[in-house]
């Protein structure tokens, strides 16, 4: 590094705001480089409220300046592999949002990128920082739950479709609806506690009932401008059943929009010796020969602060990181098999 804080350049300033409060809060240990976004106003707004002075819209010009140590990349799910291998390339240490590509083989690529550099590579599964999730993986790991053999999880919205007309609703940029969108997050969260597990079958279904009538409008992204058509051609609901390569099984279902009482986020395991729930975190077992609900105390610690933090932590500290390229890959694998089974109407086997 040029010098002892790690210099860090955000590519994407959507969910890239939350890499920037979270850098910010490290202090002394981190200076932010630059901000890069192809919307230059919006960059430069981002790069005022965060007081930092180096703007681009190409992220090669980024890339090129030596002193530039890591990169978070906060793009468009289709944008993802490109500005990755770019970044590994340049010789930076990478932290990439999810998924992790658009398609396989670029994923693919990636994992091999990163194998044949010493850099730092990271996937951005935030759950898996969070004090609850960490506090139930401790009880996992001391073998209270046993050995987990199904699980279900799922996070479902009944109004929540993100900038609807724009790119999260449309497939050539984001690969997917809520699937590949938020349902990701409960798939990585929950296969984390299982133990990631290699995935080696999967089914799934798609539905699209409310988007492509211009309903179910919510929560965040940049919608298009007004009077641009809107563009729909993903799904608002998906199910999927996985199997993996230890005979556990999982059930998912991610929604942006569907008539439930309220949105939830929920992982549900069942183990040989104990079950637990997120959220909220509880745990289910025997003892003295009757059952026992436990309600552990977990400390209050945001996600994506924590990612954040331990991105820096392994780049300072030369160590694995706690989301790995190849876990990303597994993750994309049985993404990509839920949506070819909702094509095909049948189970799709995962290549190892």
């Amino acid at each position: 590094m040029a010098s002892d804080k790690v210099q860090v350049g955000v590519v994407g300033v959507g969910i890239g705001r939350t890499h920037l409060n979270g850098y910010r809060k490290l202090g002394d240990r981190v200076e932010i480089f630059g901000i890069c976004d192809i919307n230059e106003a919006r960059a430069r707004a981002t790069a005022d409220e965060f007081g930092v002075k180096r703007v681009f819209t190409d992220y090669a010009a980024m890339f090129a300046e030596p002193d530039l140590d890591a990169v978070s990349v906060c793009t468009p799910n289709a944008l993802h592999a490109e500005v990755a291998l770019a970044a590994i390339e340049a010789g930076k240490h990478v932290l990439c949002e999810k998924p992790m590509a658009d398609t396989l083989e670029n994923a693919q690529k990636i994992v091999a990128a990163s194998r044949r550099s010493d850099k730092v590579f990271m996937m951005g599964m935030n759950n898996r920082f969070r004090g609850d999730t960490q506090v139930l993986k401790s009880f996992i790991n001391e073998g209270q739950l046993g050995d987990i053999y199904y699980a279900k999880c799922g996070w479902t919205r009944r109004n929540g479709i993100p900038g609807l007309g724009g790119w999260f609703t449309t497939r050539a940029m984001s690969g997917g609806g809520p699937l590949i969108d938020i349902g990701v997050h409960v798939l990585d969260l929950t296969t984390y506690l299982m133990g990631n597990p290699a995935p080696v079958s999967a089914s799934g279904s798609t539905y699209a009932h409310f988007g492509p009538r211009g309903r179910g409008a919510g929560g965040y992204g940049y919608a298009p401008d007004p009077g641009t058509k809107i563009q729909y051609d993903v799904e608002d609901l998906a199910t999927g059943l996985v199997k993996f390569d230890n005979g556990a099984t999982l059930f998912l279902e991610a929604s942006w929009a569907s008539y439930i009482p309220h949105d939830q986020f929920y992982s549900t395991l069942l183990g040989t010796e104990g079950g637990a729930d997120l959220e909220p975190l509880r745990v289910y077992k025997d003892m003295a020969g009757a059952p026992v609900d436990i309600a552990p105390q977990a400390p209050q610690i945001g996600g994506h602060e924590a990612e954040v933090r331990h991105f820096i932590e392994c780049i300072e500290q030369n160590k694995t990181p706690l989301a790995t390229a190849e876990q990303g890959l597994h993750i994309l694998q049985i993404l990509d098999a839920i949506y070819r089974s909702a094509e095909t109407g049948r189970e799709v086997v995962i290549a190892r």
